[in-house]
């Protein structure tokens, strides 16, 4: 498996099972926008695993919470993971899959982070904005696979 970014020295990095996915439409490619004033940034939706969830039920879960989209997996494209401090300043190293998923309805309403804002951007410009290095590589193997 890739492992992308690098731990800072002195931290302990706990691993956490993740999922992501990647949601096309009209040439577009779903992503959030996370709120965090001056340090505001894109990741693509998804998170963390919980309890006995599968990737696709956290993939799923996730898409609703951050967008208030429903999807449906399709694909299981890529696993990679990533060394980073979440916002509180916690160190982790995400492990999981990227997934390809079809849209199937979106309810604004149904959104529950409210720092998360839904936005559609160029796969290439996904490509420089998405906070995560390992992020911006699904995008590759996605763009890559010929979509």
């Amino acid at each position: 498996m890739l492992q992308f970014g690098e731990p800072a020295p002195g931290l302990d990095y706990t691993d956490r099972p993740t999922a992501f996915g990647l949601v096309f439409h009209d040439a577009r490619l779903a992503c959030v926008r996370v709120d965090r004033g001056e340090a505001s940034y894109y990741d693509l939706p998804g998170g963390a695993i919980d309890g006995d969830e599968t990737e696709q039920q956290a993939l799923v879960r996730e898409f609703v919470e951050e967008t208030g989209m429903t999807v449906r997996p399709v694909a299981r494209i890529a696993e990679a993971a990533q060394y980073f401090r979440k916002s509180d300043g916690t160190p982790v190293n995400n492990i999981g899959g990227f997934w390809i998923a079809e849209r199937l309805s979106l309810d604004p309403a149904a959104k529950v982070e409210a720092d998360h804002e839904l936005v559609w951007l160029h796969p290439h410009t996904a490509l420089n904005e998405l906070r995560h290095d390992a992020h911006a590589w699904a995008v590759a193997v996605w763009l890559r696979r010929g979509r």
